[in-house]
């Protein structure tokens, strides 16, 4: 089975959103990537939770939620009212990281722990037994375009280690600098799902674009 492909919509055309949700959709994304930033957590500023909501009666895509905010407790609800299918947390975010990841479980919504480049995995294992995801940042948060990171991979492996010795079933995502020049190493270190923005968006044919990364993703793909 293939990698599951989340187009990021940041790096879309904002004028255009309606239109290129519905091209990733139709060219076989199974997700669609949305930042939440608050210009504190990050510097950048981008959309807030009401765009999950105009969002959510225009796709089947499951709404996977990014959230590089400060205090994200103040968010998951109106999030989950909104209709997001996963909403994910920085480690470093909040100092009740369970009891953030709790209100979305009991809200019936998958919840995601997220860590920056700089953040070992040690500092996300209490939580590991109770999530449905895990995003790994392979760029620094807060900017599309930015270049892979491949320190980053040992902590995928990481990952996959410790589900594995402790039978668990997260997916682990990776985010950042996602191309067909790096998304193999990622699915080798145990990733399968991607999101990927700049290298969907930035070109002519996003169909293409997303089906050479499944392509990549594919059990059935030894190198090339």
């Amino acid at each position: 089975m293939a990698g599951i492909i989340a187009p990021s919509i940041l790096s879309a055309d904002y004028t255009n959103l309606e239109r290129d949700v519905k091209l990733v959709e139709e060219a076989g994304a199974e997700y669609l990537h949305i930042d939440i930033m608050d210009g504190s957590f990050v510097p950048a500023i981008s959309y807030g939770p009401n765009w999950v909501k105009q969002l959510r009666p225009e796709t089947n895509l499951k709404l996977d939620v990014h959230m590089m905010v400060v205090n994200p407790e103040k968010f998951i609800d109106q999030l989950c009212d909104n209709g997001a299918d996963i909403i994910g947390i920085h480690a470093e975010s909040t100092p009740h990281i369970y009891r953030a990841l709790q209100m979305i479980k009991d809200r019936g919504v998958k919840a995601e722990v997220v860590i920056n480049p700089g953040t070992p995995v040690s500092a996300i294992t209490p939580v590991l037994g109770m999530v449905d995801q895990v995003l790994v940042m392979t760029v620094n948060p807060g900017f599309g375009g930015q270049k892979f990171l491949p320190s980053t991979v040992d902590k995928i492996t990481q990952l996959d280690t410790y589900r594995s010795m402790n039978d668990l079933k997260f997916d682990i995502e990776v985010d950042g600098g996602i191309t067909d020049q790096t998304i193999r190493q990622a699915y080798e270190a145990g990733a399968n799902v991607f999101v990927a923005g700049s290298y969907v968006y930035d070109k002519k044919d996003p169909a293409a674009k997303i089906a050479r990364l499944k392509k990549l993703t594919s059990s059935a793909v030894v190198s090339e």
